[in-house]
């Protein structure tokens, strides 16, 4: 299996804001402009935006690893001595979290 580094979530309640900074402060393109996601183009990864609530400390940023199939990853990052929460969808968007050693909270999900 290989896994490979291509979002970074950051959860905000300032969505307008988030979104001017970013794309035009920054300079970032914006790729996918949802109602409670947006997605810019960060070159390597993606930076997205979440709406909800940002807690700094208890909601700190997510890392998402893309896997073509969820479900398939999640079992072999199990038998690696990974623990993953359930598998979640969403229309055709799947996802399951998990949590390295010092509690940083990274996801494997089907989103390109």
């Amino acid at each position: 299996m290989d896994l490979a580094l291509r979002r970074i979530t950051i959860f905000t309640g300032n969505m307008e804001k988030m979104t001017t900074f970013y794309r035009d402060v920054l300079g970032l393109k914006l790729i996918q402009n949802d109602d409670g996601w947006k997605q810019f183009d960060a070159g390597a990864c993606r930076l997205a935006l979440h709406k909800g609530k940002s807690r700094i400390g208890a909601r700190p940023p997510k890392m998402g690893f893309y896997a073509k199939d969820v479900a398939k990853t999640k079992a072999w990052l199990e038998t690696r001595g990974a623990r993953l929460g359930e598998i979640k969808s969403f229309e055709t968007i799947s996802f399951c979290d998990g949590k390295d050693p010092d509690g940083n909270v990274y996801s494997i999900t089907n989103r390109p």
